[in-house]
C-alpha cells in the first residue's frame, strides 16, 4: 500500500512538471484531467504509519494466540468470579489485559504475555450481567474476571448451554422406572466409550440375558 501511494506521488509530480511546460490546450486539458485523477487516487490511499506505530503494534500483539479453556469459577450474591491462571500475567502493562462485557456475554484479551496472545470467550451467559458493574482485576499468576448480576440470585452454572446439556442428561436417568434409568446409563456408556468399554458392556448384556432365561435375574438390564 506504501508503495502504492509513493508511485501516485511520483506521477503527480511529473504530470506537474510537464503542466508547467506545456502550451497548447488540448494537452493542457489531458494532463489537468490526469492530475486530478491521481489527486482523488491518493487522497483515498489510507495515510501511512509511521514507523514507529507499526514496530509498537508488532510488540502489542505478540505472537500466535491461544485459546483458554482452562478456569475456575463460584459466585457471590452479587458476582459471577471466573479464575483464569496465566503465569507471569501480572508483569504485563495493565491495557494488555483487556475484557469487553456485553449483558449476555464477555471476552478475555491478554496480548504479549511471554510472547503469545490469550483469549476467553463467554457466549450465552445463563443471566442477563451489567455490563457497568463488571470488571477484572489483575493478581499474581491469575486474572479475576467478575460479572456482576443484574440480579442476586444462585446461578447453576454459567451459559445457558450448559444448563441445556445438564438438563437433558438428567431427563435421561430421572425415569420412574430403574430398569429404564439403567438402560440408558449403558446406552451412554456404550457411546462415549472406547472399543474395550463397548465389548465390556456388550459381555454384561450377553451374560445379564442368560441369568434371566434361567430365571436368576427378574429385572431387564
Amino acid at each position: 500500500m506504501a508503495v502504492a501511494r509513493e508511485e501516485l506521488l511520483k506521477d503527480l509530480e511529473e504530470v506537474n512538471e510537464l503542466l508547467a511546460k506545456t502550451t497548447r490546450k488540448r494537452l493542457h486539458d489531458v494532463l489537468m484531467t490526469e492530475k486530478h485523477k491521481l489527486e482523488l487516487e491518493i487522497k483515498n490511499q489510507p495515510p501511512p504509519k509511521p514507523k514507529v506505530a507499526v514496530e509498537e503494534e508488532k510488540v502489542s500483539l505478540g505472537g500466535y494466540t491461544v485459546k483458554i479453556n482452562n478456569y475456575g469459577w463460584d459466585q457471590s450474591d452479587k458476582f459471577i468470579k471466573i479464575y483464569i491462571s496465566l503465569n507471569g500475567v501480572q508483569k504485563l502493562p495493565a491495557e494488555n489485559v483487556q475484557v469487553n462485557f456485553t449483558e449476555r456475554s464477555f471476552d478475555l484479551l491478554v496480548k504479549n504475555l511471554n510472547g503469545k496472545n490469550y483469549t476467553m470467550t463467554f457466549n450465552n451467559l445463563l443471566k442477563p450481567i451489567s455490563v457497568e458493574g463488571s470488571s477484572r482485576k489483575i493478581k499474581t499468576d491469575m486474572v479475576l474476571v467478575m460479572c456482576r448480576k443484574k440480579r442476586e440470585e444462585k446461578w447453576e452454572c454459567l451459559t445457558q448451554v450448559e444448563k441445556e446439556s445438564k438438563e437433558k442428561e438428567k431427563a435421561a436417568y430421572d425415569t420412574s422406572d430403574p430398569s429404564e434409568g439403567l438402560m440408558n446409563l449403558l446406552k451412554k456408556m456404550y457411546a462415549e466409550g472406547d472399543d474395550e468399554m463397548k465389548r465390556t458392556i456388550n459381555k454384561a448384556w450377553v451374560e445379564s440375558r442368560e441369568k434371566q432365561s434361567k430365571g436368576d435375574m427378574p429385572m431387564d438390564i
